[in-house]
């Protein structure tokens, strides 16, 4: 259990951190940055949970906060090289496949998509569409942490199948407001005489 007494430091008045094994590095660095982005994709997640949702969705949805905490963990932690012997939080296969079995479950219940669906809708599924975009630039955060570092590779497939379940639980919402919102090709043109 993390105990905090006091939440300001100083430590970082200077434009560094330390990372979950105590390295100093600049707040700008590519695994802080990774982070950061995961810390947000949680917060919109949390702001998309203050509209009403479906029960389910919002279970669902406190489990995947709780999971991006352990992800923000193992990115914090940089994975050595050599194995180390001390246990680290890291993402596991199982709690990437649990996404997929609640993509599948939700999923099943929708109708196909018959065009690409834009942001919108109610107001719990705008706010799951916002949460997604996040989740996407988290990803290629991720991703391009890894293309420099270690990084597990069960971190990027979460962010993967995450932001996955985000849009099928934005299309979800829209059930029951009239249906998603659909993009149509050429649709915000001016007509002649506009």
């Amino acid at each position: 259990m993390v105990r905090l007494t006091r939440i300001y430091t100083r430590l970082g008045d200077g434009g560094d951190t330390h990372l979950g094994n105590l390295r100093r590095v600049r707040k700008t660095d590519a695994r802080v940055c990774a982070v950061g982005d995961v810390d947000e994709a949680n917060s919109a997640i949390g702001l998309a949970r203050t509209h009403i949702l479906p029960v389910e969705v919002d279970a669902w949805l406190a489990g995947v906060q709780n999971d991006l905490f352990d992800l923000g963990a193992d990115l914090s932690v940089p994975e050595p090289s050599e194995p180390d012997g001390v246990s680290r939080l890291r993402i596991t296969p199982a709690q990437v496949t649990q996404l997929e079995r609640w993509c599948d479950a939700a999923n099943d219940r929708l109708e196909p998509l018959a065009s690409f669906v834009l942001p919108g809708g109610s107001p719990g599924a705008a706010s799951l569409h916002l949460a997604r975009t996040i989740c996407r630039r988290a990803e290629r955060s991720v991703i391009a942490l890894a293309d420099r570092e270690r990084v597990t590779a069960e971190a990027v497939q979460y962010l993967n199948r995450l932001s996955d379940l985000l849009f099928i639980l934005a299309r979800t919402c829209n059930v029951d407001s009239g249906g998603d919102v659909l993009w149509k090709p050429g649709g915000g043109r001016p007509t002649e005489g506009d």
